[in-house]
């Protein structure tokens, strides 16, 4: 899901080729004795329809049977694997595509230039830094936080001189993060640790001390199922206690869930991000040069998404979807900033337009088909030149500060591994600066996009990839993965993982479903509440579309997402269990009359709905959850939900409760299985080794129900 002012610092991965083909080879057995799951006589009534939840116990995870209930799963699912013949294999490969130098673009801060770097196999990257005609050296290395490597760097913000440094920790994978400060020069640490910081980023005031966001903590013994329901925003001084910071915004006078900030590149500006869900947020401005100055409010609704992207003295630069769903730029002078003052700099066209500074220029880089153009303008909003990028996929970066000369944007696309660039802003010339260290082919391999129907006859676009010279004979393991939820955009990026289906004769294929981003605010709202059928319709014509052109078939398609995706999944393999092989639903959200009853789940109910709203919003709900759409007797496909015991409950709660149903229904057809990772969900920096785990058992999974091994 997505929220305000997180950042997150991750590295893209690379893949080398390996020019073998899955084989056929005899059908792994059916049978399964799964661990005797309790039921328990729990019912809720909504408008007078009562819905029965047996399994409502595995919702307190901190229960003594909940945890022995886990236990035994676990137990079963590591059992299963282990006895899959070419797993360790599969692991191995692994191994050695992952083991080569990654670099992520460079980024100037102060007198230094600093990078992340993973020498291969290590859990966490290091950030490095680097004088100019200097050797490297290293700044933060997240690998020694702690002896395990599930303490990671999620965050880090320079004040503007590169002085010092703030950065976040997570411990264990998750959101609630700790946050110190250091003095760059020595690494010395300034102040004092401050904890229970969630959902934030971190904005510089001068050198004086930085915003940042957080909750009240949840009372004890409700940490993990307590709701995250008002975001906070404070200023930290340095020098002072946590217990003192200032309450800038949000509490009792402005309740929202989500708040975040951020103050401009001359320190003239404050700007506070506050929203009520996951969709759309209000916009306010304080004037940091006038003391006492008062938050002036900008955008006092919650119906569209804004953006300050810079300024020029007291020239607002906006990025907004306010009567203008692909968005557009416009700017307005902070004394009087209301939307009846703004004036278009870029106005919308039909692509949807996301931007970034850097060198005194604003950079468009536009959606076409879910593929980058990137247009550079001055900040008069003159037109200066269309970016020339290596092909056709995703460019991201282009930003940098106002007085640099160049900047790094890293391109990739799903045969193309990721390559960092250097770009001269005034002359818009690129050069490579640094390559993938890995050992990979493009030319062997295709990536193609095509155009297909769905359901109510809307073109959604899909993206295919394969080894060149491939048969399309029906015959080919493939794997369909996709979000399709809260506008987030689906962009050709390059796996290391995937190779392993690549190579094996597989097909891998994304497409752009409603409910993203990729079409702008209105493909977005057409994947959400009573439209959210379109999403689950989009993927299985997807599937039928792979299926009729001979790509694959039924007994070779396995289908994955993660979090809303994970919802996808299960949602499509109970309306068309016939039409898959294998499903991996990931941290999925799969009870959809109880999501929003835990932690962050409430902030979800702009796409979702929720049961509690109408009689219409319930039926609609329940006809598709996932949880409830399971019935007895149904040949399903083989299964591995894969959840973490995670402080964002509303996942391992609802997979465990759709696991233990599966299950109940799913004997003696195909293996439902259930991987439980430890605090491993959607936080920041999980360990390479268990990325490589866990991967290996999916591949592992989807080849040995298919019938297939791995060469």
């Amino acid at each position: 899901m997505k929220h305000f002012a997180s950042l997150t610092l991750a590295l893209a991965a690379f893949v080398y080729p390996y020019s073998t083909y899955a084989q056929h080879t005899s059908p792994p057995s059916t049978t399964m004795t799964y661990p005797t799951t309790k039921k328990t006589e729990v019912t809720d009534t909504y408008f007078g329809t009562p819905v029965k939840d047996p399994y409502r116990w595995l919702e307190d995870d901190r229960a003594a049977d909940t945890k022995a209930w886990v236990e035994s799963q676990n137990k079963l699912t590591h059992d299963y694997l282990s006895k899959i013949p070419f797993r360790n294999e599969i692991k191995t490969r692994l191994e050695h595509l992952w083991n080569y130098e990654k670099y992520s673009a460079p980024f100037k801060e102060g007198s230094y230039t600093y990078f992340y770097k993973n020498d291969g196999l290590q859990n966490q990257s290091v950030l490095y830094r680097q004088k100019k005609g200097g050797e490297p050296e290293i700044f933060l290395d997240p690998n020694k936080f702690s002896k395990d490597a599930t303490t990671s760097l999620a965050g880090i913000e320079f004040t503007k001189d590169g002085t010092m440094a703030a950065y976040q920790i997570s411990e264990g994978g998750s959101d609630w993060r700790k946050v110190i400060v250091l003095k760059t020069d020595n690494k010395s640490m300034v102040g004092d640790t401050l904890k229970d910081v969630k959902f934030s980023g971190l904005a510089w005031r001068g050198n004086e001390g930085f915003y940042y966001s957080s909750y009240d903590k949840p009372a004890k013994g409700s940490q993990l199922s307590g709701l995250t329901q008002y975001h906070k925003l404070y200023f930290h001084k340095l020098g002072t206690s946590q217990k003192d910071d200032q309450l800038i915004f949000g509490g009792d006078a402005t309740p929202r869930r989500y708040i975040g900030a951020s103050v401009t590149d001359d320190n003239r500006f404050l700007v506070i991000y506050a929203s009520k869900s996951t969709t759309g947020n209000e916009l306010y401005i304080q004037d940091l040069s006038k003391q006492g100055s008062e938050i002036l409010k900008v955008v006092d609704n919650f119906d569209s998404n804004h953006s300050v992207v810079d300024n020029v003295g007291s020239k607002l630069y906006i990025h907004t979807n306010l009567a203008a769903p692909n968005y557009k730029v416009v700017t307005v002078d902070a004394s009087n900033p209301a939307p009846a003052n703004w004036k278009d700099l870029i106005p919308e066209t039909k692509n949807v337009l996301s931007v970034s500074t850097g060198g005194g220029k604003i950079f468009a880089n536009y959606l076409k088909d879910a593929t980058s153009l990137v247009i550079q303008y001055d900040v008069e909003g003159n037109m200066e030149r269309t970016v020339t990028l290596p092909g056709v996929g995703s460019a991201t970066g282009f930003s940098a500060k106002k007085a640099d000369k160049e900047l790094y944007y890293t391109f990739t696309s799903y045969v193309f591994p990721p390559t960092i660039f250097k770009y001269n802003i005034a002359s818009g010339q690129s050069s490579e600066f640094k390559k993938s260290g890995v050992d990979f082919d493009p030319s062997k391999f295709e990536s193609k996009q095509v155009f297909y129907k769905s359901k109510d006859g809307t073109s959604i676009p899909m993206i295919i990839t394969y080894k060149k010279g491939l048969v399309m004979n029906g015959n080919n393991p493939t794997l369909l993965y996709a979000y399709g939820g809260f506008g987030v955009n689906l962009t050709p990026a390059f796996s290391t993982s995937n190779i392993i289906l690549l190579e094996q004769g597989g097909i891998y294929a994304v497409p752009n479903l409603r409910g993203g981003g990729e079409y702008g605010e209105n493909w977005h709202l057409a994947g959400t509440k009573m439209k959210k059928q379109n999403v689950f319709d989009d993927f299985i014509a997807a599937a039928e579309y792979l299926i009729d052109n001979k790509y694959t078939s039924s007994n070779y398609l396995a289908i994955a997402g993660g979090s809303n995706g994970g919802l996808l999944v299960g949602a499509t393999m109970s309306q068309r269990p016939d039409l898959f092989k294998v499903a991996f639903p990931a941290v999925g959200v799969l009870d959809m009359l109880r999501y929003n009853k835990f932690t962050a789940g409430a902030g979800w109910a702009y796409d979702y709905g929720t049961a509690e709203e109408s009689k219409e919003m319930f039926d609609y709900l329940l006809k598709y959850s996932p949880y409830h759409a399971l019935k007895p007797g149904v040949s399903y496909p083989a299964t591995m939900i894969t959840t973490a015991d995670h402080d964002d409950r509303v996942v391992p709660a609802h997979s465990f409760k759709f696991a233990a149903r599966l299950q109940d229904y799913h004997k003696g057809v195909s293996p439902a299985i259930i991987r439980i990772e430890t605090n491993a969900g959607h936080g920041a920096g999980k360990p390479t080794g268990k990325i490589i785990e866990e991967q290996a058992d999916k591949w592992a999974f989807m080849l040995y129900n298919m019938g297939l091994t791995f060469k």
